[in-house]
């Protein structure tokens, strides 16, 4: 030791060296195998490339956060980005890689820390992120739609209206369908005093036609049609359309304006043309000649229709024209010809024709027969109209008339439907057309009317008609006798009985030729 206390051999105070403290020997616990320590890394050195953390993950583990944990299934963290499953077990849940969406990239809402499994890729969430798909939209709006259309069924349908002339509780469709705009043009008619005397042996109990309609006798269903002249007083154009709904038939009759019944008019003519203007004046005028239909011809009249010779024109026109073939010209005045052949009668062009009179020889009952001929016509057009444009065009054609108020009727929109549908099921043959028996009274015989006046009328055959009406008209009543009628005969001594079976069918009228005419037309 030197001068200065140090060992010379060893450099170490001897002074101080027995105050050393000995180290202590570093245990080893021997009962767990020590896992190796991670090594740290700086953050640009990567191993291959890949990031994980602050420290490399022991091989074949995974890392999640700052220490490792089990993997939970299906749930592989990468980072930011959601990992894809390469093992069978995921792909059988989640599908193979070329059926899945490519990972997205998904903004974090944590401040440095939070919850990583909000970006595990699972079943749900790629279910969510399904593509955008047209067959699904449709699918959703077809059923709104259809949710919506049964409630607007179930809406209409509620009987929530109360209607008035029959008392009932009607639902909308109904109560749209019972309305009658036109009527208010003519009126309702009276049935209260209606005698229909129905056959009981025909119509019983359980009898039926399939047609629901307002009916006074089932199985049949008659409507009156008017057509007056420019004055809107005279009825030129008298049938009566009788629907034997059951039988699927049709019968016209057909009544000459020149009829004579003066108990039903205060006109000095007594002609059946007056009764509307010049009749019962305690009712209606269209009551008026309904009355006088019932109790001259016995047919129970459920409803009417009335138009005006420029309403048919419209009418015409509406439906692009009548096609009928004339065998001559007709020259109704100087400037208004309808020419022979084949032709197509504009409107202007068949009122005309229904009106023309005086180049016939048979004046009014010409007239008459040719009406049955533009009748065949119009049959054909309806049917026509049906088979090339449909029953919703005609339906549109009812609609339009009604809308322009060229006809005036009691019928409901529903029940004017159901015939137009019921007349375009009709074949040709199946409609017929008869006109009521009787003649002219000769030049030199004419009626005498209460004013002393000499007038031309046309006198009924009284049994000719009864026999007529029991055979077409009155299938499901008891057959009329002389006692259920209130006809007349003028002309008792019958000069000719032509006109006494005039029924034909439209498809033999439609042949036909013109009336006998005039050697000056």
């Amino acid at each position: 030791m030197n001068d200065n206390g140090f060992n010379e051999n060893n450099g170490i105070d001897s002074e101080h060296e027995e105050h050393r403290p000995k180290p202590v020997k570093r245990l080893v616990r021997a009962d767990r195998p020590r896992n190796p320590a991670p090594q740290r890394v700086n953050i640009q050195d990567q191993t291959n490339g890949n990031y994980q953390g602050r420290h490399i993950a022991p091989p074949n583990s995974s890392y999640h956060g700052l220490h490792e944990a089990e993997p939970a299934p299906q749930q592989h963290y990468h980072g930011l980005h959601e990992a894809i499953p390469t093992d069978n077990s995921d792909t059988a849940e989640l599908g193979t890689q070329t059926e899945r969406e490519e990972p997205q990239y998904l903004e974090p809402d944590y401040n440095g820390q939070g919850d990583y499994s909000r970006f595990v890729y699972t079943a749900d969430s790629v279910a969510q992120k399904k593509k955008f798909s047209w067959k699904d939209l449709l699918i959703k709006i077809f059923a709104v739609v259809l949710s919506l259309i049964v409630i607007l069924a179930l809406t209409l349908n509620l009987p929530i209206i109360n209607y008035t002339k029959t008392g009932q509780q009607l639902s909308i469709l109904d109560y749209i369908s019972a309305k009658q705009p036109l009527s208010y043009i003519e009126g309702d008619l009276d049935k209260s005093n209606v005698n229909a005397n129905i056959n009981p042996d025909v119509v019983t109990d359980d009898f039926t036609d399939g047609l629901d309609l307002p009916q006074l006798v089932e199985g049949q269903y008659s409507v009156l049609m008017l057509g007056f002249d420019e004055s809107e007083e005279l009825t030129d154009v008298i049938w009566v359309l009788e629907f034997d709904i059951a039988a699927a038939k049709l019968n016209i009759l057909q009544i000459p304006r020149d009829t004579c019944l003066p108990d039903f008019t205060s006109s000095p003519t007594g002609k059946f043309n007056s009764i509307y203007q010049m009749g019962d004046q305690s009712v209606t005028p269209i009551q008026r000649v309904v009355n006088a239909v019932q109790q001259n011809f016995g047919i129970p009249i459920d409803a009417y229709v009335t138009t005006c010779c420029t309403d048919i024109a419209d009418m015409v026109d509406l439906v692009g024209g009548i096609p009928i073939t004339l065998d001559s010209q007709i020259t109704y005045e100087a400037d208004k010809i309808i020419p022979a052949g084949n032709t197509v009668l504009s409107g202007d062009q068949a009122e005309w024709f229904l009106r023309y009179r005086h180049g016939w020889v048979e004046g009014d009952i010409g007239r008459v027969k040719n009406q049955r001929r533009f009748m065949a016509a119009a049959m054909n057009k309806l049917m026509s109209i049906v088979s090339d444009e449909g029953r919703m065009q005609l339906y549109s054609y009812l609609k339009e008339v009604y809308d322009h108020e060229w006809i005036a009727t009691d019928m409901s929109v529903g029940d004017l439907s159901k015939l137009a549908n019921f007349s375009s099921t009709l074949s040709m043959d199946n409609v017929r057309v008869t006109m009521v028996p009787g003649e002219g009274t000769p030049n030199d015989s004419p009626y005498i009317g209460y004013d002393g006046n000499p007038y031309s009328i046309y006198s009924v055959h009284k049994q000719a008609t009864i026999d007529m009406l029991n055979e077409y008209f009155r299938p499901y009543q008891m057959p009329m006798t002389e006692y259920d009628t209130a006809l007349a005969e003028y002309i008792t001594d019958y000069n000719y009985t032509v006109y006494d079976d005039t029924g034909d069918t439209l498809d033999n009228i439609e042949d036909s030729t013109a009336p006998k005419r005039n050697d000056y037309d």
